[in-house]
């Protein structure tokens, strides 16, 4: 007979809880976000807002990168460093100098990351790509990126993620403050050992464990 340890006992709770959240409107509306993300992928403007929504959110909020996506729309593409800071600026983003030299940054790039992902076969070399090429995008920021584009087996590992993790048994010690490339893809294995029990995919996974440390579902 198998001895359920502690961490099995409040694993267990998790899938039960992602299980019964699959059945209601929480579920409804990640299922509609995972296919409006695919749709997203066969628009270059769209992919390149997202790139940019994903350099804003790196020490900020997803509400914060939400708020500015929404007022600046194209201007990502069109506007002058020196406007595009005084926009982030003035619509209260705080890091509106370095994140508008990243965004002008990745600008040089456009072409060639529409490129690698409209052929791409490998999500996980794509993102290594990303990391390597577009200056502030790091392991979690390429992962939110590709995720909102439709590529679904990337682990995001934010604080509320790490949290949970932590809780399950899956890291061990305090909850790392930052991680590199090791421990990320350290811990996004594990993160893969709930995505086997809730039979979802990494991306999708993402939405419900964030929905139950904050009782949001954004992007």
């Amino acid at each position: 007979m198998e001895i359920m340890t502690a961490g099995m006992i409040i694993m267990e709770k998790l899938i039960i809880e992602i299980e019964r959240l699959k059945k209601t409107e929480i579920g409804e509306l990640v299922r509609k976000k995972m296919h409006e993300f695919r749709k997203k992928r066969k628009n270059e403007a769209a992919v390149f807002s997202e790139l940019c929504f994903c350099l804003l959110t790196a020490n900020s909020s997803a509400e914060m990168g939400i708020k500015v996506q929404d007022a600046i729309e194209t201007g990502f593409e069109t506007m002058e460093e020196g406007e595009l800071r005084d926009r982030l600026r003035g619509l209260g983003y705080r890091f509106y100098n370095v994140r508008a030299k990243y965004i002008i940054g990745a600008r040089k790039h456009k072409e060639n990351v529409w490129a690698m992902i409209t052929e791409a076969e490998n999500e996980f070399d794509l993102r290594e790509w990303l990391v390597d090429n577009i200056r502030g995008l790091g392991y979690k920021e390429a992962s939110h990126f590709l995720r909102n584009i439709g590529f679904e087996n990337l682990a995001i590992l934010d604080r509320h993620i790490l949290r949970t993790l932590h809780e399950n048994g899956l890291i061990e010690g305090d909850v790392p403050k930052s991680l590199d490339r090791k421990r990320y893809l350290k811990y996004e294995k594990e993160m893969e050992k709930i995505c086997t029990l809730a039979n979802l995919p990494q991306g999708e996974l993402d939405f419900y464990l964030w929905y139950l440390k904050t009782g949001k579902v954004l992007k």
